[in-house]
């Protein structure tokens, strides 16, 4: 299990990403082809930045990334990225305004994860309540035909969430890269075609 976490460890170091998360959204991407170039971009929970820096790559020159975390980070990014700090389930003037003002957006990402207890139904409820607010941002911000990528901790509150999800997008789809830690309970639940007026 070492040798695996270490693989990616050191490979996020030599490719210069900040965390080894940004495999995770490189297989997203592989599998779903989420990026094109030119978006406009909100990654939620992007401390420390590794998404934020892909999604800016494949986004290119034109595109635009609108970073947002809790907590700050002294990653340095490219210049289509703005990382602002703030709390997506009680946001500020600052966050709000800056959102309303880049609205619509192409694609959502959230690797938002609660600080974890050790207690995993609470953890994993807790998960549920982050995605929960990824995807009403998303519904509120994204273009019709936009797609959203929201990582959910697996458990009993899941099922219902999907259920949320498919009334916002016209397609959705669960999904676990390779690049988690296998005794992670993370899955992504990619929403695909945001539905009019959803």
């Amino acid at each position: 299990m070492k040798k695996y976490q270490d693989h990616y460890f050191k490979k996020a170091k030599q490719d210069k990403y900040p965390a080894r998360s940004v495999y995770k959204l490189q297989e997203i991407d592989k599998r779903f082809s989420l990026f094109r170039p030119g978006q406009n971009i909100l990654d939620l929970g992007a401390t420390p930045g590794s998404w934020a820096i892909f999604a800016a790559k494949k986004a290119g020159p034109n595109g635009r990334v609108l970073a947002v975390d809790i907590n700050q980070t002294d990653t340095p990014f490219p210049p289509q990225v703005e990382f602002l700090q703030g709390d997506v389930l009680d946001p500020n003037e600052p966050l709000r305004s800056e959102i309303e003002q880049r609205t619509p957006f192409d694609l959502l990402l959230s690797d938002m994860a609660p600080k974890t207890t050790g207690v995993k139904l609470r953890d994993q409820t807790r998960s549920v309540e982050l995605a929960l607010a990824a995807m009403h941002m998303g519904a509120e911000v994204l273009t019709p035909g936009g797609s959203a990528a929201i990582k959910v901790f697996q458990g009993p509150d899941v099922p219902d969430f999907l259920v949320q999800m498919r009334s916002v997008f016209s397609k959705t789809k669960t999904f676990k890269p390779k690049s988690s830690r296998a005794e992670s309970t993370e899955i992504f639940v990619l929403g695909l075609g945001r539905k009019e007026g959803s």
